[in-house]
Formats: structure tokens, C-alpha cells, sequence
């Protein structure tokens, strides 16, 4: 029975390496290729960190398991409870700080535009403000987020323009917002219309020149952390699925412990 309990905690544990791997594996892809948000490293370092904590922990079930080390599968159920509650701790936080937010759709154009106020006071803080959103902000200008929109949109006109699959931070970092009143020229230029009052902060931000543009604008620290909050919702949910096959198995584990 003993052995049974043991070959089971191993086996289990070996398809949690094999999950361990997938989010080292997807991390060093983010990390190798970028991502629209590459800018920041929000989604690379939790993987990776959550993969190699689960990557050390089942290597030391199965290594114990498999040779009969009970001090060894002892050690590894004390880590486990401790990574569950750190799990657990991630997904909640996560699941705070993206619960606010969402893009308006602005009427007739067929796209939706972003306003920081909506997001949570955590992100503002901690991405949108400061040394780090300085940081941020010379990433996106040197980048080519918006330099690869001036491209695809070469020689459209206005109503096709607006109908390009705009990415949150495009949306945000690339053109003047729609309250403002300016006239689309082309992808990389826009004047503004006469009688239109450009007040707000945004408006007065906006240039033409490629190394501007709505960097400056809070239009494009809400479109960053639209896309912030896409890939931390995804990150959610594979957290949120580790966490429902690590306590299967660290209840397994615990079964085995017994038993023994």
C-alpha cells in the first residue's frame, strides 16, 4: 500500500513538472519575443518565479517518492502547503487589482477608448506613475507599437483606419483621444478642427512628432494598463487552475504520508 501511495505522489508529481515547465517555457518565450506590453515585465517574472518554485518542490516528490526518502516527501509537503498559500495569496491579489476597468466604446467608430481613473488605485500607483512609468513610456517611443500602426495604415482613409485591429495601448499611446476634435490627415497625422477646444490635458499632450505622439497622455497609461490587465487576467486563470491540481496532489501527498 506504502509503495502504491508513493508510486501515485511520484507520478502526479511528475505531471506537475511537466506544468512547472509549460510556465518557465512560457515565460522565456515573453522574455525571448516580447509581447505588446514587453515593456514591462508583469507577466514574465510571476511565471517564471511560480514555475521553478513548483519545478524544485515536485522534483523532490518525485525523487522521493521514487526512492523511498520519507524525510524528503515530508520536506516537500511542508513546501507545498507554503506555495499553496502563496497561490492562493497570488490570485487574489491579482483578481484585486484587475477587477476595475474597462474600455468605452466610442460611438460610431467601432473602438474603444481608455480612462485611467477606471483602473485600481494599486495600478495607477505602481505602473502609471513615476520612475517606472518614465521607464515605460521611453520603451514605448523607442518601440514599435506605434510605428507598426503608421505602417499598416498607410493610404487608408478615415473610416478604414478606425476599423484596424487597435491594441489597448495603440488605442491609447498613438492618437489623439476622440473628445479632443482632431481630423485624421493620415495614420501619422492630425490637425485639429476648427472650433474645437482642446482643454483637456490629453488634447493639449498630443504631438505629431513619432517620438511624442499621446506619450504623455493619461489616454496612454490607461491603454498600458489595459493590456496589463489582459495578460494578468490570463495569468489568473492558469494560477487558479495550478492551484486546483496542486491541492489534489498535496492532498494525495498527505494520503501517502499517512499511510506510511
Amino acid at each position: 500500500m506504502v509503495r502504491v501511495s508513493s508510486f501515485v505522489v511520484g507520478l502526479l508529481n511528475v505531471f506537475v513538472v511537466l506544468v512547472s515547465l509549460a510556465g518557465i517555457g512560457a515565460s522565456v518565450y515573453f522574455h525571448v519575443h516580447g509581447s505588446p506590453t514587453s515593456c514591462q515585465k508583469s507577466l514574465q517574472d510571476p511565471l517564471l518565479i511560480a514555475g521553478v518554485a513548483l519545478l524544485v518542490v515536485s522534483l523532490m516528490a518525485v525523487v522521493g517518492a521514487c526512492c523511498g526518502v520519507n524525510w524528503l516527501l515530508r520536506l516537500y509537503l511542508a513546501l507545498m502547503l507554503v506555495l499553496i498559500v502563496a497561490l492562493v495569496a497570488l490570485a487574489a491579489f491579482l483578481f484585486l487589482v484587475t477587477n476595475k476597468g474597462a474600455g468605452k466604446a466610442v460611438s460610431g467608430q467601432g473602438y474603444k477608448e481608455y480612462r485611467l481613473g477606471d483602473y485600481s488605485h494599486w495600478l495607477r500607483n505602481h505602473v502609471a506613475s513615476g520612475k517606472r512609468w518614465r521607464e515605460i513610456r521611453s520603451c514605448l517611443a523607442e518601440g514599435n507599437v506605434c510605428r507598426s500602426l503608421a505602417g499598416d495604415g498607410a493610404g487608408r482613409e478615415a473610416a478604414q483606419f478606425f476599423k484596424m485591429n487597435w491594441s489597448p495601448i495603440q488605442l491609447g499611446c498613438c492618437k489623439p483621444p476622440s473628445d479632443c476634435g482632431f481630423e485624421f490627415k493620415n495614420a501619422t497625422y492630425w490637425t485639429l478642427s476648427p472650433g474645437s477646444g482642446a482643454a483637456d490635458g490629453d488634447c493639449s499632450a498630443w504631438s505629431n512628432d513619432p517620438k511624442t505622439l499621446c506619450y504623455n497622455c493619461n489616454s496612454c497609461k490607461a491603454g498600458f494598463l489595459a493590456s496589463i490587465k489582459r495578460q494578468w487576467r490570463a495569468l489568473l486563470i492558469f494560477n487558479v487552475c495550478v492551484v486546483i491540481i496542486v491541492i489534489f496532489v498535496y492532498s494525495v501527498g498527505c494520503c501517502a504520508a499517512k499511510s506510511s
